[in-house]
């Protein structure tokens, strides 16, 4: 399959060296340091050779990633031609100048936005929001999903130990109120001589990890940033009875089936508490589900994976992010030659398959598409029923206020989570009466 696809590349070689040829030195690629980035150097090299332009790439540790991309961009800093930045920058990008708008361009190369997935195109490229400005081509499809020890759940003696107290076999939770249980069901069991936790989950409050974490309850009870969109009209949907039971069963979940400690967990902590055999569950981005299926020690046999389960409706926290153009840059015709060699449907294939979430419809509608990993059917799933935060350019403010608002209620137990939405409806107010927007 390599081969096939390595040689159905290089047919486009020349339009892509073609177009590159004005300003064919280097480009300097800017993301997160993570395995997709890694499968993105090797995946780049096809276009090192059929362009001629050499790839740098600036790859910064997640906790720090934000922080350092926002500040060269906003510095109107040259060190990114290219950037895959997280969905919520998109807005304040796009109003500052710092992302190229990409119409004409995709116009010119018959770049059809058709041709991906319709939650990918709204989420990482337009601004406004649904509005066909494009200013971002869909790169790493991603959501907030799950994976559980299989090997545990099978069990029999678990398995019988489960029914007599539940009623019901052991099996992925088809509801966040069945995984509550399963995780409280595992709380401080002993399995093979070792003492074993729940689930691993977002508690973080430096970054985005509670709100990444707590949303993915959220959503699926129903949570709303606003009653109409675009209102900001945000009484009695932020702090609804539904969001506010949401939250209070996140702050359970927390309490009652997590490893003791993890009160300030994200990505990293996750994967390690699930690699290590310390919890039955865990929750994090699809982009690590093949290195945790690679993992010699708790993946293959040992792993499965279930989607966001569902409460009041289907839903699942986005992740995943857009490639984009930095107006900055002083090789513009190279970077938009890396974007047009990335959208075509070869590549795509080929990036999907080195372990990058391809949001292209030739990819993700193939039908077997389902059967090339064994979490390939749940993100299908996942991304069919995907929501995110607040792309506003003042989004840094909102995500902080929340982080804030949610840490205090379910891990340092501070007040209600009806208080605790309250107050976040009161601090968004106050950032968009800021922003002129109230």
């Amino acid at each position: 399959m390599k081969a096939r696809l390595l040689a159905a590349c290089s047919a486009a070689a020349l339009s892509v060296a073609g177009m590159a040829s004005a300003q064919s030195s280097e480009l300097t690629l800017c993301w997160a340091a993570w395995d997709p980035a890694n499968a993105l150097v090797e995946l780049s090299k096809d276009f090192e050779t059929q362009s001629g332009i050499k790839m740098n790439f600036e790859f910064v540790p997640w906790p720090n990633f934000a922080d350092r991309m926002l500040n060269e961009l906003n510095s109107g800093g040259q060190l990114c031609d290219l950037l895959i930045g997280d969905s919520q920058w998109i807005g304040g990008s796009a109003e500052n100048g710092h992302y190229v708008k990409l119409n004409d361009f995709f116009d010119k190369e018959g770049i059809s936005m058709d041709d991906f997935a319709p939650a990918t195109v709204y989420a990482y490229s337009t601004w406004p929001k649904g509005d066909p400005n494009y200013y971002a081509l869909p790169a790493m499809g991603d959501a907030n999903g799950w994976f559980y020890r299989k090997d545990w759940f099978a069990r029999p003696e678990i398995q019988a130990e489960f029914k007599e107290k539940y009623g019901r076999d052991l099996a992925e939770p088809k509801t966040q109120k069945e995984l509550l249980e399963i995780a409280q069901f595992f709380q401080g069991r002993e399995i093979d001589g070792q003492t074993v936790y729940g689930a691993s989950i977002f508690t973080e409050r430096g970054s985005e990890g509670i709100t990444m974490g707590a949303t993915g309850a959220l959503y699926a009870w129903g949570f709303k940033y606003e009653n109409t969109p675009g209102s900001y009209d945000m009484e009695g949907a932020v702090n609804s009875p539904a969001a506010v039971e949401a939250l209070e069963f996140y702050k359970e979940l927390y309490k009652t089936g997590t490893p003791p400690g993890y009160d300030n967990a994200y990505m990293e902590q996750s994967l390690d508490a699930f690699k290590s055999g310390q919890v039955a569950m865990a929750m994090n981005w699809f982009a690590f589900f093949p290195g945790l299926y690679a993992d010699p020690n708790t993946g293959g046999d040992k792993i499965d994976f279930f989607v966001n389960p569902p409460q009041n409706q289907p839903a699942s926290t986005l992740g995943g992010q857009g490639i984009s153009v930095v107006s900055y840059t002083d090789n513009m015709d190279g970077a938009l030659a890396y974007i047009k060699w990335f959208a075509q449907p070869d590549v795509q294939k080929k990036w999907w398959s080195m372990g990058g979430y391809s949001c292209h419809k030739a990819v993700l509608e193939d039908p077997n598409f389902v059967n090339t990993a064994p979490f390939a059917g749940d993100f299908l799933e996942a991304m069919g029923a995907v929501q995110d935060f607040w792309q506003e350019p003042a989004y840094a403010s909102l995500l902080l206020a929340m982080q804030e608002r949610l840490h205090n209620y379910v891990v340092a137990d501070q007040g209600t989570a009806q208080e605790a939405l309250d107050g976040l409806i009161a601090d968004w107010t106050e950032v968009f009466e800021d922003e002129g927007k109230l």
